[in-house]
């Protein structure tokens, strides 16, 4: 049987949101390194790699049996939890699904912000994000923590009741990464219902392993990291995968 390809790099948010659902759900896949922007041979933007997802972008799926190929996370995360049946973590419940929906609809352009907002701007100067333009996403970020803190995660350990869900898979790959623990780009102590479930996400299985990639760059608050940081943490990221592929039956 053909694995699953996932095109991308572990030190993508949403490669590894993807690649945490599928440790979390035992299911077997290989991880195709990618240069993300690139128009070489494995690059994002080669021509073969756009005939599969077009948008140029990580992480992208293909299910070699059938030659389907879908980019984009969440697009990646609903149609694996519908192919396996995994209702627990996106619910059958066209309601309760609506409800998700609007969540990782809503994500792009407020939580997603940790990333365009704090960590691009440290680790990739060459993109020269205007000022205006990361001020805007601290206020989108800022906006979207208050509202976890205090109607997401008000009453219940996870952003939809007492479950995780693909939901908190892909908000805790961005915000966790701001963590002391890893990047040490954001002070949540003001923020305790968000603390706490950082805390739980911390505690679900193969969650050190997808994000040893974070612990290999580390601190950034102070100093950007060079680029052989980010290739060695890659790197490091992909080992830990493999490992974690091994611990399966993978």
């Amino acid at each position: 049987m053909a694995y699953l390809k996932i095109y991308g790099v572990p030190f993508s948010q949403p490669v590894r949101a993807v690649l945490w659902l599928l440790l979390m759900k035992r299911q077997s896949f290989e991880l195709v390194m990618v240069n993300p922007g690139s128009s070489g041979e494995n690059g994002s933007r080669h021509p073969d790699y756009l005939k599969m997802n077009p948008a140029g972008t990580i992480p992208c799926l293909l299910e070699p049996d059938t030659g389907f190929s879908v980019g984009e996370s969440h697009a990646i995360m609903t149609y694996l939890s519908d192919k396996y049946g995994w209702s627990d973590v996106y619910p059958e419940s066209l309601q309760a699904r609506a409800k998700m929906n609007a969540y990782l609809h809503y994500h792009h352009r407020n939580v997603r912000e940790a990333s365009t907002g704090l960590i691009a701007p440290k680790i990739r100067k060459d993109l020269n994000i205007p000022e205006v333009m990361q001020q805007a996403s601290h206020r989108n970020l800022g906006g979207a923590l208050k509202a976890l803190e205090t109607l997401y995660l008000d009453d219940q350990p996870y952003l939809f009741g007492d479950a995780v869900s693909i939901c908190d898979l892909s908000a805790y790959v961005e915000i966790g990464q701001l963590q002391s623990r890893f990047t040490n780009t954001y002070d949540f102590s003001e923020l305790p219902n968000v603390s706490a479930w950082l805390e739980r996400m911390q505690q679900l299985p193969f969650h050190d392993e997808v994000h040893v990639c974070l612990t290999e760059m580390g601190d950034i608050s102070q100093e950007a990291p060079s680029m052989d940081v980010i290739r060695n943490a890659n790197i490091s990221g992909l080992k830990a995968l493999k490992a974690a592929l091994e611990s399966i039956g993978a």
